[in-house]
């Protein structure tokens, strides 16, 4: 452990970390990017598989990035868009995803982080109802296994328990409802039909046991990243759209892993049948150059703002960085780039020549199911393929493959219930998507045979 190590665990908190555990390890350290690999301090490189934390969409060395801020940081390093102030980029940013949004969209509004954007995609719904006379419409939606960030409210309505525990969450205006993932929670004999009629009975049930007077939204990701890569059955959002218009409860849209190619459409919403009345993004908007992310709303949502900041004098909310001009001008460039190399369609068609070569890990003895769109998959492993029957969370069988991964240069995540996470940069050749299942495979061997010696 060299000194830059030791300084790691005596000055940094890690988030999502055992804490207990880093103090024994320490970091490891990454010093430089280029592509789809990231290289350590020790000079070690690996394939980024999962484009850091699902954001690198364009990889590491994309220039045309460098240059958007460089240029921007000479021309106006900051400004800030409270009390009618802005600046050029942020306008054209705004003008961009509004007209590239998957529904119709009225406006963005801008913030650093998806945590913040849901965040504020909750205070909007909230603002919408009390405009419309309906106050008592206040709570939110989420389901098991959801991810929506680490705020108090995000964390909230994030439906995995390691982010409640200890934390007083969740508030007590948060309600869950079951996660649509038919391999794992469907029932013995169940089709995916009833299955799916099931989650939407399910929602409806809920709806009249806490009246639809008293909800204001219903939050969801389009395809479940950190709980565990779920994708949705192909009917469930279009009838929660129509159960949720009826009842006059907005659909909430958590694009922050979804958004800008990584399921193979634009947006994830596209993939799966989204008709949202908010929408959030982050992580791919910059590709993770800058911190940035922006909540849209549709044009009635926006008039009931608008309304409310008449009557009350302001709209009283806002962030110090959001719509930061540099920032900006990053995102900017990246949607530039998504347009004209159709990054989308790429990710379409490496996300199909993925899919085909992990298809034969079907038949490894870990392998319970292989799930995802475009460039968003994910590997859950099982102890006994026949029964579903899980392992024990103790023994740590994913993170036992992602560390042996690791070793052989691949960077891989497990997530809920022993799911493994691939999200590679969208501009991944197909020679590195191959070392990538090869890599894999390796792993899973390793660990299948140590558990047969066990």
């Amino acid at each position: 452990m060299n000194e830059l190590h030791k300084k790691d665990i005596t000055y940094l908190v890690h988030p999502q970390t055992n804490l207990a555990l880093h103090e024994r390890q320490g970091p490891a350290v990454l010093a430089r990017g280029e592509g789809v690999y990231v290289e350590d301090d020790q000079g070690k490189r690996y394939i980024e598989g999962v484009s850091g934390l699902w954001c690198t969409a364009l990889g590491y060395s994309e220039e045309r990035l460098i240059e958007a801020a460089v240029r921007q940081l000479r021309t106006l390093p900051y400004g800030q868009t409270f009390a009618h102030r802005s600046n050029a980029p942020t306008i054209e940013l705004a003008e961009k995803l509004v007209q590239m949004a998957p529904v119709p969209m009225s406006k963005a509004l801008f913030q650093s982080s998806g945590s913040e954007a849901n965040d504020t995609a909750i205070k909007l719904a909230w603002y919408y109802h009390h405009a419309q006379g309906k106050p008592g419409k206040r709570k939110i939606i989420g389901r098991q296994r959801g991810y929506h960030g680490t705020g108090l409210a995000t964390a909230s309505v994030t439906g995995l328990p390691h982010m409640h525990e200890e934390f007083n969450l969740p508030f007590d205006w948060v309600l869950h409802v079951d996660c649509p993932h038919y391999y794992r929670f469907g029932r013995p004999g169940e089709s995916e039909a009833q299955f799916t009629e099931r989650m939407i009975g399910n929602v409806e049930a809920l709806i009249e046991k806490e009246g639809a007077d008293n909800i204001a939204a219903f939050f969801a990701e389009p395809i479940m990243g950190v709980g565990g890569v779920v994708v949705p059955p192909s009917d469930y959002f279009p009838r929660l759209n129509v159960l949720l218009e009826r009842h006059d409860i907005l659909l909430i849209a958590d694009e922050v892993i979804c958004g800008f190619g990584r399921t193979g459409q634009l947006w994830g919403s596209q993939t799966v049948g989204m008709r949202p009345d908010i929408l959030t993004s982050a992580k791919a908007l910059s590709s993770a150059y800058l911190p940035i992310s922006a909540t849209l709303m549709t044009e009635s949502i926006y008039q009931a703002m608008v309304q409310q900041s008449e009557r009350l004098g302001i709209f009283g909310h806002g962030y110090t960085y959001g719509g930061h001009p540099v920032c900006a001008a990053v995102a900017l460039e990246a949607l530039k780039i998504y347009e004209e190399r159709d990054i989308a369609g790429q990710a379409r068609a490496k996300g199909d020549y993925l899919a085909s070569r992990l298809e034969p890990l079907r038949e490894h003895p870990l392998v319970g199911d292989i799930r995802g769109a475009g460039l968003l998959m994910g590997i859950e492993l099982v102890r006994d393929k026949s029964t579903k029957a899980q392992f024990e969370p103790s023994q740590g069988v994913a993170k036992q493959v992602v560390d042996i991964a690791e070793a052989h240069g691949l960077l891989i995540r497990p997530i809920a219930g022993d799911t493994i996470a691939i999200a590679p940069p969208l501009i991944i050749e197909e020679a590195q998507l191959d070392e990538i299942v090869t890599t894999l495979s390796l792993a899973l061997d390793r660990v299948a045979t140590g558990l047969e010696a066990a």
